[in-house]
């Protein structure tokens, strides 16, 4: 089924557009798959787990090394939207501190209509505040939008407030998922 009314496509960033583990660093640090969840207190942590207080803090101070190469034919596909006159926004959970990070190794993130950063907002994906955000903050549509997560509660969340919603799986579903809305 074709949309044509689809104008405008909404990437979360991390693992559609660039690959973010943190196993990334962990493999570096650890000698098995130990990553941890990224946490807002390092310092408690390191109260609490003083034997991993440079594990810990390198969570915060190499982050940079949890990101991947970004994943060509999705930057490519980026390009094609926007050359089509598509609208291309990005939606991401990432922290504000560290989204400077993202911009400095990625310099086609700069390319987007407008980027809602979660840690800038203090709300995050699922919350339907953080898609109304992305909505109010540039005249996004959300009937005229697809969102684009690897995250499935997130797309979930993008669909119940009327998004066209895809689960991001692979370069070649994301393809198919996108021209099967008449996109790019």
């Amino acid at each position: 089924m074709t949309s044509p009314g689809v104008d405008t496509v909404v990437f979360d960033l991390g693992n559609v557009l660039i690959p973010w583990d943190p196993r990334f660093l962990y493999r570096k640090l650890f000698h098995g798959d130990e990553g941890r969840a990224f946490a807002d207190g390092v310092a408690e942590l390191v109260v609490l787990h003083p034997e991993h207080a440079d594990a810990i803090r390198a969570y915060h101070d190499r982050w940079d090394e949890m990101l991947g190469e970004p994943i060509a034919p999705n930057v490519a596909l980026l390009g094609e939207l926007q050359a089509a006159g598509r609208g291309v926004y990005g939606l991401t959970n990432w922290p504000a501190e560290k989204f400077p990070v993202a911009l400095g190794r990625c310099p086609f993130l700069e390319r987007f209509d407008g980027i809602v950063v979660s840690g800038r907002e203090g709300v995050r994906k699922p919350s339907p505040e953080i898609f109304r955000l992305l909505m109010s903050r540039y005249g996004v549509a959300p009937e005229r939008s697809v969102f684009v997560d690897d995250v499935e509660r997130n797309v979930e969340a993008a669909r119940a407030l009327g998004f066209h919603g895809i689960r991001y799986e692979s370069p070649e579903s994301l393809r198919q998922a996108l021209a099967a809305l008449g996109l790019p």
